[in-house]
Parts: structure tokens; C-alpha cells; sequence
């Protein structure tokens, strides 16, 4: 399970085409200071609205009450990775395309096995910024937001045998934020190993 990645403001200066695409200018600056994205804290995504694609600034981690172990008593965890696209809980958000964004990230991690803190980061060297495919929420009056999983390519797949996060490929970020469910489910796919490289932090 992803739950650390990172936005180098550095790398994403010298990317223009991915600038223009979103439309976000040169000279309009980094939105945050924290290299370093972590669940429930904040985090840059782009979305859609009435007037084009925008850059918001919300919390990483949708919240989900459920029954604790003591009668009467509720535990609220926050999902920060969708894995299960059927499920009720997340369909009529990602049939809904105003409600998918795109979550940038330079590198991600996962945890090395039985290593506690330490980690291996995965990057794409061709693409100094790519994207997740994200969907965000309303909940209690602010935004928050999960990146979809899906089955690991055999690089991931080393560390993190159950998932990897959903990367899209630039040629399909229109269909990620306009297409319907069935075509945005369809990019819940392994981006390929021999785009990636694995290191050590």
C-alpha cells in the first residue's frame, strides 16, 4: 500500500508540457512547501470544473466510519488507496467523471519488508512528473481524496506483492477525467517495469 510519495517542485519546473496541459504558467508558484505527501496532510491534485482543469490544494485519506470492538463505539479510518472499483463505496464516486482527479507525484515509495521505516522509491525516469488516477470528496465541508490500485507490475510487485498504485500514461489523462466508468476502470492497469526504476532512500 502507497502511503508516502513525493512532488519535487524542481522536477515539475522543467516538465512545460504537463504545465500546459493543466494550464498552470511558469511563473505561478508551487502551491505547497512539503516535498514529502503523507495521509491526512495536504496535498496538490487537478481537477475539473466550470471553467477547465484547476489545481486544489486538499487532504489525503477519504474518511470511513465503521463499528470499534466496544459496543456502540465507531473507529473512522482515513483510505488513501482504492483497490476494490466495484464496491458501493467508491462506484458512484468514480462514475462520476467531475469527481476523479489527477495526483502528481516525482517518486513514490513502499515499505521494504520487515525493515520498519525504511523504504524503496520508484520513479519514472522519462517523466519527471506523472500522475495517479485520483478521486476526490466533500467531507465536512472540505476536499479530500484516494488514488486507485491495482495489480503490481513484476518491479513492484518485489516489494508489494498485493498493489501498485494506478499511474496513468499522459495520453490518458482526458480519458481518466471524462470518460465513463467503464473507461476510467479500464486504466486500472500495472504501468510497465521497464519505465520504472527502484531504489533505496
Amino acid at each position: 500500500m502507497c502511503n508516502h510519495y513525493r512532488n519535487d517542485p524542481e522536477a515539475q519546473a522543467h516538465l512545460q508540457d504537463w504545465r500546459d496541459y493543466i494550464g498552470w504558467s511558469l511563473d505561478k508558484p508551487w502551491p505547497l512547501d512539503d516535498v514529502d505527501i503523507w495521509p491526512r496532510r495536504a496535498a496538490m491534485v487537478v481537477l475539473q470544473n466550470a471553467g477547465g482543469r484547476a489545481i486544489e490544494t486538499v487532504s489525503w485519506g477519504v474518511p470511513l466510519t465503521m463499528k470499534g470492538k466496544r459496543p456502540g463505539s465507531t473507529v473512522t479510518k482515513h483510505i488513501t488507496n482504492v483497490r476494490n472499483l466495484q464496491s458501493p463505496f467508491w462506484k458512484s464516486t468514480l462514475a462520476n467523471p467531475a469527481q476523479r482527479c489527477l495526483v502528481p507525484f516525482t517518486s513514490f515509495a513502499e515499505p521494504k519488508p520487515g525493515k520498519g521505516r525504511e523504504e524503496h522509491w520508484f520513479r519514472l525516469p522519462s517523466r519527471p512528473v506523472a500522475c495517479f488516477a485520483g478521486i476526490w470528496r466533500e467531507s465536512d465541508d472540505a476536499r479530500v481524496f484516494a488514488f486507485l490500485t491495482c495489480e503490481p507490475n513484476p518491479l513492484v510487485g518485489k516489494v508489494h506483492p498485493k498493489a501498485m498504485p494506478v499511474i496513468l500514461d499522459d495520453a490518458d489523462y482526458d480519458q481518466w477525467l471524462n470518460g465513463n466508468y467503464e473507461e476510467a476502470c479500464a486504466l486500472a492497469t500495472p504501468f510497465p517495469s521497464q519505465m520504472m526504476t527502484m531504489d533505496n532512500d
